[in-house]
């Protein structure tokens, strides 16, 4: 249990440098998550309406 907390308290200072350091890719970084849950959203719902109709 203590190796899984070092670790997230390094994953988290990681990001924290990153984010200091270097905003405008970490804000990149985060857009590109966002589109891609918005496009995987999308996906799942032209299966849906492709299996619904």
């Amino acid at each position: 249990m203590q190796v899984k907390k070092v670790l997230t308290y390094a994953l988290v200072a990681f990001v924290v440098f990153y984010l200091f350091t270097r905003p405008a890719d970490a804000a990149a970084a985060v857009n590109g998550v966002f589109d891609g849950i918005i496009n995987g959203a999308n996906q799942l719902a032209v299966f849906f309406t492709n299996v619904l109709t």
